[in-house]
Formats: structure tokens, sequence, C-alpha cells
């Protein structure tokens, strides 16, 4: 045998060695996708958080009517596009010395919190608009935990003012934990994207001539960013993954109820946003890779994972009020907690929410308006009519 043909590689071997540098490319291309599309994310948070944040303090004024506290919670959460910051805040006011809003007026805020949250997978849904099939799979998905917080809030918040199971329940328990002392968890992956933004915001604040102007503009270039970032990662992953995420869920979320939600969990508190843990869900929804079915659990175990970032704040929380404020954070614990105990164990009730995200998303892929409507009314304009008309009143 010739000496040549011994150093020569197989065409087995050059395959190999083209498979493994495709997959490489592939997998780095679906990195920068992804930390695209959760710069957006992020920036649009921080967009809101502009344009609003200063309208935060004026929401929060104390109310007696608990439905108008739950707009406001959404309002806010809505503006900020994070509950962490709604509910932190709100454990802040409680815990305060002056006291300016008693526990059981912050009980609707909390719930409403919950639902504001989820403003961010419908925005991001918004960009699968132009391909029908995909948009109303991403659709279904990114309005499941609208309609099981609109369920879940629909049947606590009037036992709750028969019962004040929440509030009791979270002030026996508070008693036990005031004092722990708290602790504070930075996200290293938030840490990266912040600086990532810097850039970006500084250049708009070389030309926004006001904080609400900067606010606006970084919403519109996050936009863009999520935009861009998921028409080429969807596609991406619908030619490159699907028989992998297939096998994964197959073999583990698909079928574990449990696995799936402690996945959305821990994913959650890593991050510490839940919006990103379930807009994440969105594309893959999109791409046909994850099932509402699947996508459920995982979106459950996000809402209950989102609650630790203000139980560990409240922890800290001293004086007078401190108990009151770890109880507050216990409220918005213990209310997904009953929601998913009320809910997902019976299957015609947890089918409830799914078969209306299916109606929504049928109805949306019919008339894109439809969607647009949904987000701006249902998300700003029907709480702001409230907020401000109890203001006005």
């Amino acid at each position: 045998m010739d000496s040549n043909s011994l150093r020569r590689p197989t065409p087995h071997a050059s395959r190999n060695k083209a498979d493994w540098t495709r997959t490489s490319l592939q997998a780095l291309v679906l990195l920068v996708l992804f930390f695209l599309f959760l710069l957006g994310v992020n920036g649009m948070g921080e967009g809101f958080e502009l344009l609003g944040g200063g309208l935060l303090e004026s929401f929060f004024a104390a109310t007696r009517n608990p439905f108008i506290g739950l707009m406001i919670g959404i309002l806010a959460t809505s503006l900020v596009q994070s509950s962490s910051v709604t509910t932190s805040m709100i454990v802040g006011l409680v815990a305060a010395p002056e006291n300016p809003l008693p526990v059981a007026n912050a009980v609707p805020m909390v719930m409403g919190a919950n639902f504001g949250t989820t403003v961010t997978n419908t925005i991001v849904a918004l960009a699968h608009v132009h391909r029908k099939p995909e948009f109303k799979r991403a659709f279904a998905v990114s309005t499941c935990d609208d309609f099981f917080n609109l369920l879940a809030a629909s049947i606590l918040l009037p036992f709750e003012l028969a019962t004040g199971y929440l509030q009791r329940t979270a002030e026996v328990l508070s008693t036990t934990l005031a004092g722990v002392g708290g602790v504070t968890y930075r996200s290293p992956l938030q840490d990266v994207l912040e600086t990532a933004l810097a850039p970006v915001r500084r250049a708009i604040g070389w030309i926004a001539d006001s904080q609400q102007a900067e606010g606006l503009i970084l919403a519109g270039v996050s936009a863009g960013f999520i935009f861009a970032a998921l028409s080429l990662l969807v596609r991406t992953l619908r030619t490159t993954l699907a028989a992998q995420v297939e096998t994964l869920l197959s073999g583990s979320l698909r079928n574990s109820m449990l696995l799936g939600m402690l996945g959305g969990m821990a994913v959650t508190v890593m991050v510490q946003s839940s919006s990103i843990t379930t807009s994440t869900l969105v594309p893959l929804a999109g791409a046909g890779l994850l099932s509402l079915q699947s996508a459920f659990p995982i979106v459950l175990g996000a809402n209950l994972g989102t609650t630790v970032t203000a139980l560990m704040a409240a922890l800290a929380a001293t004086g007078p009020h401190g108990p009151a404020g770890i109880a507050i954070a216990l409220v918005h614990l213990l209310f997904n907690l009953s929601g998913i105990l009320l809910i997902y164990p019976l299957r015609r009730i947890r089918e409830i929410p799914l078969a209306c995200s299916h109606w929504l998303a049928g109805i949306a892929v019919v008339s894109p308006s439809w969607a647009i409507f949904y987000v701006v009314i249902l998300f700003y304009g029907l709480p702001a009519a409230f907020a401000l008309g109890t203001s006005v009143l």
C-alpha cells in the first residue's frame, strides 16, 4: 500500500469533520441570535421603565378598591415589563416606616403584577405575524399565561375578599421569617446583557433630549432586535435543531409536568426574569418545536420562579413593618401556588386557559389587528382608564 494513501483522510473522516464544523457554526449562529433576542427583551424592559418608572409611585397610592388595585398592578407591570420590579417596589412601600401601602390594599396589586408581566411574551409573538401558522402557534403559547392569571385572579380575588386567605396565611408565615436576613442575587446573564446594552443606551442618550424620549427610542431599537433575531432564530431552529428538540421534549418535558415546572422555575430564578424564560418559549412554539401543552407547565414554573426576587429582598426588611413586607412577598408566592393547585390538576379546568389561547390565536391569525388591539387595550388602555378615572373621582 502506498504511504501517501495512509496519510490521506478517508471520506468518512472528512465528512465527520465537515459535519462537526457545520454543527459548530450553527451552534454559534444560534447563540448569537439568542443573545440578540435576549438583548432586545432586556432593552425593551429598560425602555418601558424609563417611560413609566416615574409614574409607578403615583400608581401605587393606596386605594380601598381591590379591582382598581388589580388594574394598577397590571398597568405598572406592563409599563416596566417586570413583575419583579413591581412586586419589589410594593414590598418596599408595605415595609416602609411610614407604611404608605397596607397589606390588604397591596394583595390585588400583586395579582395584577403577575398578569402584567406577560405582555412581553405577547409583544414578542407579534414578530411572527407575517407567517400565519407560525404566528398562531407562537401567539397561543404567549397568551396561555394571560388566561391562567385571569382565571386564577377570578377565583382567588373574591375568595381573598371573603376570607383573607392569602393575607392571613402570609402574615402567619412572615412572623417566622422576619429578621432572617435578605439575600441579594445578581444574575450573571443580566450583567452581560446590561454591559452589551450600555453602548446602545449611550448612543441613544446623545440624541434623546429627555428620559421619556430615551425610553421610547430604546424600546423601538429593542423591538427591532427582537424582530430581526426571531425571524432568523425560528428559521435556524426549524432547519437545524428540529429533531434534537423534538427528542428532548418527547423524552422529558412533554411527559413530565413536574420537570417542566421545575425547569421553568430554575431558569427564572437564575436569570431573575420570568419574561425572559417565557419569551424564549415563543420562538420554539413558532418553529413547531414546542406545543402549547408542553409549554404550559414551564410557564407556570416561571411564575413561581419570579416570586423569589421580591421574597429575597423582603427578608432584609427591618423596622416595625418589616414582617408586612415579607407578608406581601409571600402573597405573591401563595397566589401562584394556589392558582396552580386549583387549576392544573383538574383536566377540565386546566383546559380552560389553553382553549382560550387557541381561540384567541385563531382570531389573531385571521385579523392580526386584533392581536395588537388585545395588547394595547388589555395591558395598557383598560388599566390606565380605571387608574385615571379613580384619581379624577
